[in-house]
């Protein structure tokens, strides 16, 4: 028996500057993006610059329901924050969770950054059984 996988909607306007995103990525987005990219956590497929509902996340693993946003200096400007704040709300409704890191922490504590993530898959897994298990 295969696991039905919520669909996720997104603004379709969104892809282009996704795109753009992607092609623009600051230091931090690029170094945990090598880290990420090709099922290398854990075997998760992440997918960056990820359009969801009017949103783009900078990281998304659909298998794990989580995002991953990596926050520059700008985020600490009042309205950015608020911003960041109503995307999140949007996220957890969607059944989202979302991981902040900033660009400091990436660039300069990768291996606790890595950690954050890894625990994360850990509760995942331990609350979510495999479609193996099911069933059983």
């Amino acid at each position: 028996m295969s696991k039905k996988r919520k669909i996720i909607p997104y603004n379709p306007k969104l892809k282009e500057l996704a795109r753009q995103l992607r092609n623009n990525s600051t230091k931090a987005e690029i170094i945990l993006w090598l880290k990420l990219k090709g099922k290398q956590m854990h075997g998760y497929d992440f997918h960056r610059q990820k359009p969801i509902d009017d949103y783009i996340l900078d990281f998304f693993c659909h298998e794990l329901m989580l995002g991953i946003e990596i926050d520059g200096y700008s985020h600490e400007l009042i309205e950015i924050y608020q911003k960041d704040q109503k995307k999140e709300k949007r996220m957890n409704e969607l059944g989202i969770t979302i991981l902040r890191f900033t660009d400091n922490q990436v660039l300069k504590d990768m291996f606790n950054v890595l950690l954050s993530i890894e625990d994360y898959i850990r509760r995942f897994e331990k609350h979510t059984p495999s479609p193996s298990q099911e069933g059983n």
